[in-house]
């Protein structure tokens, strides 16, 4: 019976629903739960009812906005009764259930009845209560153990985990598991990449995008219906250097699934951790590309090497690029206001250490560095145009070294990558007699193996990939062609900016002093992009 006292407040009528229970039919439809709490609420005789909805909320967590509005609404006074179809609509953990169902709302003095369950804090029955709270949470955590082991079959066999695509692309109408580019989206992702390679950092992209409107990602997805969200925010052009830093390091835009890249400890916590590289997979050429690999290599250079400002607030375009001979560190720019042609570059290691033990000065003013450079790009950039044949020659002849160390390198990576392919053979055979013996089942063995064969079509791919290289000097004869053609983009520098730095040169290592000449004389060595050092 409900006491007159709690009738004159309101009675909350809590409905939630889930993803898995959407499963299990209608019979837990926020609708059929509406339905049975409003009925048994007026056949009560309490009519002041309020419902609190959560809608695709799972019951490990608390953290739902109609589960807080309720008991806020409780700890103001206002809630006499809480009803419920069942204790699994109130929550699936153990603990957190009990300590509001059997602490909270007594303090509160606050009727607590779950209909289905025939729970009545009011009658003295209730023992049974904790164990069925018990086998609800049991129930979640089987549930998130089931699911998390088709997660990672389909994860291991190459097949798109993620349940939104990514920024840029959209599900194919004909076969939502493929990825095709979204029109709309798509220039944005490499206008972005070519604001990176033209100088501009993360925050400063941002700011562009947002003051010229450009939709944000989260706003552009829910607009185009692939996932309906209802905490995007107040500013639908809100682009932030987190958005920008994210899309400039996604694999995805070079048509490539990566599979696993985050992870969370427990069924019951929803906070998301990084995985660690070796811990990712990455499954090649599985949709259209936006970006091309020597655009996504390029930024990604100038992302591992972030020019940040110095207290001057001034950042350079060689910022990055110019390393110690001694110590390889970086060296910092320093930038001089009063005569800006007197700004220089000196060690990092020397700067910083009072001892100065560590290295000793490696000082090089930016007009020299910069003359240098720009003189060094226009004498390749000629002959590039004028005599392609002589210069593929030298570069060449160059690249004779670099190739054995390369080659050995490879051989390495073969033996790895061969050891492992005749390892998940051998597995593959153990599963295959372990399942015919009857010691896992035809749904695990399946799994299994579809994880086996997908490393294996990888392994498989890299293997190949090495022996042609290994074979022929085709990789020497292809980065000699990218590097001539980066060249012939070009007839004559008059300055330089920060792609034009990044289409050539991957750093620039400067050495100490030499005065045994009289002179000071500082060695440079430049290595380019693709061919490393040209030796004179």
């Amino acid at each position: 019976m409900i006491r007159q006292s709690n009738s004159e407040k309101i009675t909350a009528l809590y409905c939630r629903l889930s993803h898995d229970d959407e499963l299990q039919g209608d019979s837990n439809s926020i609708i059929n739960q509406k339905q049975i709490l409003s009925d048994y609420a007026i056949k009560h005789g309490l009519t002041n009812y309020r419902f609190y909805v959560d809608d695709g909320i799972s019951g490990t967590t608390f953290d739902r906005e109609g589960f807080i509005n309720m008991i806020s609404d409780v700890e103001s006074g206002e809630v006499g009764t809480v009803i419920v179809k069942d204790m699994s609509r109130f929550g699936r953990d153990y603990l957190k259930v009990g300590y509001y169902t059997e602490i909270m709302f007594a303090e509160f003095d606050v009727h607590f009845i779950a209909i289905n369950d025939c729970v009545d804090s009011e009658r003295e029955d209730n023992d049974f209560t904790p164990i069925r709270n018990l086998f609800n949470e049991f129930y979640a955590k089987d549930t998130s153990r089931k699911i998390r082991a088709v997660w990672k079959a389909k994860g291991n066999a190459g097949e798109r985990i993620a349940s939104v695509p990514v920024y840029g692309y959209k599900k194919d109408p004909l076969d939502p598991k493929h990825l095709i580019i979204d029109e709309e989206a798509a220039p944005i992702v490499q206008r972005i990449y070519q604001m990176c390679l033209s100088g501009m950092g993360p925050y400063q992209i941002a700011a562009v995008l947002s003051d010229e409107k450009v939709i944000c990602p989260s706003y552009h997805i829910n607009n185009i219906g692939m996932c309906r969200r209802t905490n995007l925010g107040k500013n639908p052009y809100g682009w932030n250097s987190t958005n920008v830093a994210e899309i400039l390091e996604r694999k995805d835009y070079l048509g490539h699934t990566t599979n696993f890249k985050c992870k969370r400890k427990s069924y019951k916590s929803h906070k998301v951790i990084k995985n660690p590289v070796e811990d990712q997979r990455i499954f090649y050429n599985t949709h259209e590309p936006i970006i091309k690999q020597d655009e996504w290599d390029a930024v990604q250079k100038i992302r591992s090497s972030k020019r940040r400002r110095n207290n001057s607030g001034k950042t350079n375009m060689f910022s990055g690029l110019i390393y110690c001979a001694d110590c390889g560190g970086k060296l910092n720019y320093n930038y001089k206001e009063a005569k800006p042609s007197q700004s220089y570059f000196q060690c990092g290691t020397y700067s910083y250490h009072a001892t100065k033990d560590d290295c000793t000065t490696h000082f090089i003013r930016e007009t020299v560095i910069s003359d240098l450079i720009l003189t060094e790009l226009n004498e390749i950039i000629r002959t590039a145009n004028c005599d392609e044949k002589s210069l593929v020659e030298l570069l060449a002849k160059n690249n004779e070294t670099a190739s054995r160390k390369q080659a050995a390198k490879q051989k390495k990576e073969l033996a790895a990558a061969q050891k492992r392919y005749d390892e998940l053979d051998r597995m593959f055979n153990r599963i295959y007699e372990d399942n015919v013996n009857g010691k896992i089942s035809d749904e695990r063995f399946a799994k299994m193996s579809a994880s086996y064969e997908a490393e294996q079509a990888e392994l498989a791919n890299t293997i190949k990939n090495i022996s042609e290289s290994l074979n022929n000097d085709k990789t020497e004869q292809d980065n000699i062609r990218r590097f001539v053609a980066v060249a012939k983009k070009y007839t004559k520098l008059t300055e330089l900016s920060t792609e034009i730095l990044h289409d050539f040169i991957q750093k620039i290592v400067v050495h100490a002093p030499d005065r045994s000449s009289g002179r000071r004389v500082v060695q440079l060595d430049i290595y380019y992009n693709f061919i490393g050092k040209i030796n004179d």
